[in-house]
């Protein structure tokens, strides 16, 4: 059942015998005063609905652990060991200074229930409606947007190791598939099964051996009556045993496929990361953690986490969606597609983002013309090129210089096709056009650079005490643990700017 605080000081109470020593203006003195104001009792009454049993540790004193424990990056067991021998913790909980704390499961239980709930980010929406009371963001009409990579909780997994254990754990969860016969592997001992890992063909049996024991198990169970996680476990087999081989020489023969699929699974303990270069010569393997922030006051307004290899423009509008039309949408080249442009146009909103850079040909001279050297009439429906010969954009969105480009003297610096040049043009050209001459004539590149540089401060903070490595497994999990970060951030920013609480309300004392 719910647990409920007590409004009546403790004949211990930290706050009434130490609350001195915390320091004043920090984020443990704001929650020692504010906390049940903020994390009331009803704001999570539906996680525990029924009346009877052992009641759960108060709300407030919860939330303000969940906090804590986020704005200093602590597991479970040193957040309960700080409420319980750190002054600081006591007086921001308001338990007294004999207070033995609970059980770090409760916070685990605290999570799950939070997750599963139809408000999961319900911590960082009650400061962010405190934001809303202040006011402090009503004038303010720009948001930067940006992402950046985090590390997951576990080892990225070879295609070998993923076999096997996603086998051993089919066979020990799954009793059909433990009748199943296997030969390439004894799946109850424990590590990466022996082979002359320097032989290819070694190498090449073993994987065949591996591959052909998966496909017996999931043809023996194609059939078997299996409950939500059985299915989800045969449906991780199945694409483990295919994303990273092909069929080899011999038919019934399996080799590791060059390259690497699409959306590949990097670990079957964690199924939901995924394998992401944040640049070409480096990469993460992980999830990435996405962020709206109004660049004056570094207030993070919305957050998100995806798979790594999640795309940022989508994501980063779906930010947005919430806000009234008008804004200044700061973003680096990450959120210039056209798609992205075009929503944000149609929700009203002003992209200040730096477009994509334009390809250029390596067959070609340092003084090749580019795309903008052309002059487009996207409402005549033509294609004029440098040298003044004009053709028509066909219905599919080509034009095709042909037979014209043969004796032009300025080929060489156009293109190395040898039947001409040929423009593609996609839904939005136009709309990528006027992005790119817009930002060539300086139009909104000095707001950009002037404000974009808070969203790089925020990312820090918020990846800061540990925080660049996730903690836990999967997409739900560590999107409810981003936004716990991010009340805790916001928190420590809005008291920075003089948050109080008066007779009118929540309030900042400078704005």
């Amino acid at each position: 059942m719910q647990g409920n605080s007590d409004p009546r000081l403790e004949l211990l109470d930290a706050g009434a015998l130490v609350g001195h020593l915390v320091p004043d203006g920090s984020v443990y003195a704001f929650l020692a005063e504010h906390r049940r104001r903020l994390f009331p009792d009803a704001m999570f009454a539906d996680l525990f609905p029924s009346g009877r049993g052992r009641p759960s540790v108060p709300a407030d004193v919860v939330a303000t652990v969940m906090v804590l424990q986020a704005l200093e990056g602590l597991s479970d067991r040193d957040a309960v060991d700080a409420l319980r021998t750190d002054i600081k913790w006591k007086v921001a909980a308001g338990v007294s200074l004999a207070d033995e704390g609970f059980h770090p499961t409760v916070l685990t239980l605290w999570r799950n229930r939070l997750r599963v709930s139809d408000q999961p980010e319900r911590i960082f929406d009650a400061v962010r409606a405190v934001v809303a009371e202040t006011g402090v963001l009503a004038k303010r009409t720009r948001r930067a947007l940006d992402s950046t990579l985090l590390d997951d909780a576990v080892a990225t997994q070879d295609t070998v190791t993923q076999l096997v254990s996603v086998i051993r754990r089919a066979r020990r969860l799954i009793p059909a598939a433990g009748e199943v016969a296997v030969t390439a592997h004894d799946y109850e001992a424990g590590g990466k099964p022996v082979c002359a890992w320097d032989d290819p063909d070694a190498r090449n049996d073993l994987v065949t051996g591996l591959v052909n024991d998966a496909l017996a198990i999931l043809d023996r169970l194609e059939t078997a009556d299996l409950d939500a996680q059985q299915a989800e476990l045969v449906g991780l087999l199945a694409l483990v045993a295919g994303q990273d081989v092909e069929p080899g020489d011999t038919e019934g023969t399996w080799r590791i496929a060059r390259g690497t699929a699409a959306n590949r699974v990097i670990s079957t303990v964690d199924p939901e990361a995924r394998h992401m270069h944040k640049s070409p010569s480096e990469y993460r393997d992980g999830y990435k953690a996405h962020v709206a922030v109004e660049p004056e006051t570094g207030i993070i307004t919305g957050c998100d986490l995806t798979p790594a290899n999640a795309g940022d423009g989508p994501v980063g509008v779906a930010l947005l969606a919430d806000e009234k039309p008008g804004l200044e949408v700061l973003g680096d080249a990450a959120y210039g597609s056209g798609p992205v442009r075009a929503e944000l146009a149609a929700a009203a909103h002003t992209a200040v983002v730096k477009p994509w850079p334009l390809s250029r040909n390596p067959r070609l001279g340092d003084d090749q013309f580019h795309r903008d050297d052309f002059t487009v009439d996207h409402h005549a429906g033509t294609v004029t090129c440098p040298q003044g010969q004009t053709v028509p954009i066909s219905p599919k969105g080509h034009a095709t210089f042909g037979a014209r480009c043969r004796q032009c003297p300025l080929r060489s610096r156009c293109t190395a096709s040898q039947t001409g040049k040929t423009f593609n043009f996609t839904p939005h050209d136009e709309l990528l056009m006027q992005a790119r001459a817009d930002w060539r004539n300086g139009v909104g590149v000095d707001t950009y650079r002037h404000y974009r540089p808070m969203v790089e401060r925020t990312i820090a903070w918020i990846v800061a005490n540990g925080h660049r490595r996730v903690r836990y497994r999967g997409v739900e999990r560590n999107r409810l643990g981003l936004s716990l970060r991010a009340t805790a951030i916001n928190l420590r920013r809005l008291i920075n700017l003089g948050l109080h609480h008066g007779p009118n309300g929540w309030a900042i004392t400078t704005t």
